[in-house]
């Protein structure tokens, strides 16, 4: 790192040992790993054995100490991480502005050139026609670079070059070196200029990692350590990202993981979880711990933008942060997280790595990431995880809000699940590259809307990776006439339709002028069924296709209750919530267990509609 009256110079970068910066990273790591080993050391041993045998004021005294060290610690690893990131990430990006510097000079002296101590370029005289035709010796000369574009045409008339040649009228004849010679001079400054910016960059960077001697860690303290981590990703984040293999698929994803030393996968933890933290093929253990790291940031932005949008999203992070920070069972890994669109939120109630059995619910119509996911949706997901235990302890049940759901009746179109698929299935895929069973048991959940988009993921060439079983709830169709269609055999289709769920009843979009009006939102299922019947003769047409619940589609139907009627005051929708409710539908709810756990065989059934 060059101060003001030093500046970085074209022999500077030529002899510099990127290696030495990445060495001493590698001291910078050596520290932060002894203060993770120290801060570890006073929490679980020091700290834990204190809190278990004693009880008074000096022990009070004690832990409030411990607690100051613990933070010290705590700020230590952090802080020297964030060097050894920094060292590497300048290394890193100052090898290809040194590698092309290099290629100039050899190119230079191959052509019998000198590059002086300011970096310009001398060339030696040549043989060169002129307007005659004749050969005359055009002298040698020298080029200064430039480090922008366009430049000077070589030869024709740049400064502090001699245009015409004695004793002719026209132009001279033109060295043919001197544009080779511009080329190399040219080359060379822009090369020392990337370096200069670089070296700009790390050193601010790295200065305002500076802690004041004798430095006390408060929670204050710890805050700042966020401004640190994204000065550190703003200025490394290109090194850090052009190693991620986004364009691959989650199994060569996860062999890249693999190959990463343990220091170069914490990095891209504390230093660049955005990164990671959302990308398939890694493990959910690592994905937990980046997004947990990337929550406190996250929500930071979200509180500075303001306005009615941002202000929803903040406040279901902070309640999925809360939630973390308490015990949970089964405990909760946090997939993904992300403010574009209306939200994203990944979260399991398990761990999906380690389970046989495991499942991944799609929610519908009108999710976003706002309070009644949070309190609602996500206890879905907690819920068919604390069932499905009972039916196999090894199981993992996620909630995966991955795409922009329809958030009004009036956008009923295929469009959000034709964007949602694709992601759907490509996080399917990391979890089956993640899974350490030899042969786990998947099963894919879709809810109202959310069923045409597993639907629509199912029908995809290759259909959902790694799915056993299919459900579908509260369907408006899957955009399929048979069961058969979605990819896992129609005995590995099961539905649950409740007869007072409206949206297990949407018409079909001929018979929306009959059923979509007043008599379909408040005379209830037998309204619709008579308007179908207008229509539709088998009355197993919905708005997304065959219905689910029909004997023409073919799935395996099981038992719900039927929920309570379409009346306007009381909440119309109500039946289209509880099937995940152990309290409201225990039939639902345990069926759903029983699939997910593996004993689809002791369901009970209903019958076709």
């Amino acid at each position: 790192m060059r101060s003001d009256d030093r500046a970085l110079t074209w022999q500077l970068l030529r002899d510099l040992k990127t290696s030495e910066l990445t060495q001493a990273g590698d001291k910078w790591h050596e520290v932060s790993g002894r203060s993770a080993s120290d801060r570890a050391q006073v929490d679980r041993a020091m700290s834990a054995k204190l809190r278990e045998t004693q009880e008074s004021d000096s022990a009070e005294a004690a832990l409030g100490r411990l607690r100051r060290l613990s933070r010290n610690f705590q700020y230590v690893q952090t802080e020297c991480g964030l060097v050894r990131t920094a060292l590497n990430g300048l290394a890193g990006d100052l090898a290809e502005p040194q590698s092309q510097l290099k290629q100039a000079l050899e190119d230079a002296a191959s052509l019998n050139f000198t590059v002086h101590d300011d970096g310009s370029v001398s060339y030696p005289a040549a043989k060169a026609d002129d307007l005659t035709g004749a050969k005359q010796e055009a002298p040698g000369g020298s080029s200064r670079g430039s480090s922008r574009l366009p430049l000077d045409p070589p030869g024709l008339g740049s400064p502090g070059q001699q245009s015409l040649y004695p004793g002719y009228s026209g132009f001279r004849p033109v060295n043919p070196n001197a544009e080779k010679a511009q080329d190399v001079a040219d080359r060379i400054a822009r090369a020392v200029r990337s370096a200069r910016e670089i070296d700009a960059r790390y050193a601010k960077t790295l200065n305002g990692l500076k802690a004041e001697k004798g430095l006390d860690v408060t929670a204050a303290t710890l805050k700042d350590v966020f401004r640190d981590t994204a000065d550190v990703r703003s200025t490394a984040g290109m090194h850090l990202a052009e190693g991620i293999p986004q364009n691959k698929d989650p199994a060569d994803r996860k062999k890249w993981w693999d190959a990463l030393t343990d220091e170069q996968r914490q990095e891209y933890v504390n230093v660049a979880p955005d990164l990671i933290g959302g990308l398939d093929g890694i493990p959910a253990v690592v994905r937990d711990e980046a997004n947990r790291n990337y929550l406190p940031v996250l929500i930071d932005e979200l509180a500075r933008q303001g306005g009615d949008e941002a202000r929803t999203k903040l406040d279901a992070l902070r309640m999925i942060q809360d939630k973390l920070d308490e015990s949970s069972h089964p405990p909760m890994f946090l997939l993904g997280i992300g403010d574009e669109g209306n939200g994203r939120a990944v979260v399991s109630y398990g761990n999906p790595d380690t389970s046989r059995h495991v499942a991944a619910y799609v929610p519908g119509l009108g999710t976003r990431l706002d309070g009644d996911f949070v309190t609602d949706t996500m206890k879905r997901a907690q819920d068919t995880a604390i069932g499905a235990k009972e039916v196999d302890p090894s199981t993992a049940s996620i909630i995966w809000l991955g795409y922009d759901a329809p958030q009004n009746m009036d956008v009923m179109t295929k469009g959000d699940a034709q964007r949602g698929a694709p992601a759907y299935n490509e996080f399917m895929a990391g979890l089956s590259a993640t899974n350490g069973n030899e042969d786990p048991h998947v099963t894919a959940i879709g809810h109202s809307y959310g069923s045409l988009t597993v639907g629509t993921a199912a029908k995809e060439s290759g259909g959902i990776p790694g799915v056993d079983d299919v459900i579908l709830l509260g369907s408006p169709g899957v955009d399929a006439q048979r069961a058969t269609e979605l990819g896992v055999g129609r005995d590995h289709v099961f539905v649950g339709a409740a007869d007072n769920d409206p949206v297990t009843h949407l018409p079909t979009k001929g018979e929306s002028a009959l059923a979509a009006g007043p008599a379909w939102v408040l005379g209830g299922p037998e309204a619709v069924r008579r308007a179908n019947d207008l229509l539709d003769v088998g009355n197993d047409d919905l708005h997304f296709g065959k219905d689910p619940a029909s004997g023409a589609f073919g799935a395996q139907r099981f038992e719900v209750n039927d929920g309570p009627r379409m009346v306007l005051e009381a909440g119309m929708f109500d039946a289209h919530s509880q099937y995940f409710d152990p309290e409201l539908d225990d039939v639902s709810a345990l069926n759903i267990a029983k699939i997910v756990g593996g004993r689809p065989e002791d369901i009970v059934r209903e019958e076709y509609r």
